[in-house]
């Protein structure tokens, strides 16, 4: 087994070691962990003996370790996800649904997952809600109910909550929602992403007046070229909001025809293309690289290993 760093070993030591309160068991070295991970995940295989063998192969050299999740629950006997990112349902525009949204992203969190939302079916600030004649207090107000939620969550591991939220360019409440971080105590524990359309970038680079809409209904219009120079001055002194190409996700989506994309919560595949210093590369390329400090054979044996 290949030397661990110090931060390597402080990692292991909060995040992946099992420990049991109650009969005071800890695990010693790193070994133990991955032979209770791979006997846990490789239980239901046809040939766990063999699959696990490849697999402790793999991490003992760390040619391939899974994601955070599987060294936090599996084999634990604890009620935590082995999912690390989660895309949440949408979320109906009335009071019992969003709170029932904020219940299942709170109990999601709880056992260790990551989770994204897309705000933009909620009502703008100040629209009237119907029944009890009161003002909306728009998306943002209940993203910061959303950001208090995870601050007070606690996940397995001593893992605290991630989240992301999304707003559509043509939202009425999207100045609101790229300015959100000007503030730097507010939204502390959401990452910020505007959705952006190919109609919108289109008058964008026309410099075309862009009309804010909710619900079919046109409650505003402002310059395309303007709020894009907004999203980027604001991404340039805060790091947000990111901006996701939706019509482009949508239509590279090999299941475009039963579900319709509306935010994200991406991991790297092995075609992502990283920057490097010389251009953008992408891992697979990397991977069959001389650079790499394993070879190709061992970067293929270990993508099968992964799926």
């Amino acid at each position: 087994m290949s030397e661990m760093s110090d931060i390597s070993r402080q990692i292991w030591e909060m995040k992946c070691r099992y420990t049991d309160d109650e009969s005071a068991n800890v695990e010693k070295t790193v070994a133990e962990t991955w032979s209770h991970v791979s006997a846990a995940l490789f239980a239901p295989e046809r040939e766990p003996a063999y699959r696990r063998r490849r697999f402790l192969d793999a991490l003992s050299v760390f040619r391939f370790l899974p994601a955070g999740r599987f060294f936090a629950g599996a084999g634990t006997g604890r009620d935590a996800t082995l999912f690390n990112c989660f895309v949440m349902g949408a979320i109906p525009n009335d009071m019992a649904s969003i709170f029932g949204n904020l219940k299942e992203a709170a109990l999601t969190l709880q056992q260790g997952g990551g989770i994204d939302y897309d705000f933009s079916t909620l009502r703008l600030l100040g629209a009237p809600v119907r029944g009890v004649g009161s003002d909306a207090s728009g998306p943002v107000s209940f993203m910061d109910v959303w950001d208090a939620m995870c601050r007070t969550i606690m996940g397995p591991r001593s893992k605290r909550g991630e989240m992301g939220g999304t707003l559509r360019c043509d939202h009425p409440d999207i100045e609101a929602f790229i300015d959100a971080k000007d503030d730097p105590t507010k939204l502390r524990m959401l990452n910020l992403s505007v959705l952006v359309t190919d109609v919108f970038m289109a008058a964008v680079r026309q410099d075309d007046l862009w009309d804010l809409r909710f619900d079919g209904t046109g409650h505003n219009t402002i310059r395309a070229r303007g709020l894009w120079d907004g999203i980027i001055r604001s991404t340039f002194d805060t790091a947000k909001p990111g901006v996701i190409f939706i019509d482009r996700i949508n239509a590279a989506n090999n299941l475009y025809y039963c579900e319709n994309i509306q935010a994200i919560n991406p991991l790297p595949l092995h075609d992502a293309c990283p920057a490097t210093a010389s251009s953008s590369r992408s891992v697979t390329t990397r991977c069959n690289s001389s650079t790499v400090c394993f070879g190709a054979d061992a970067c293929s044996n270990a993508s099968v290993i992964a799926r």
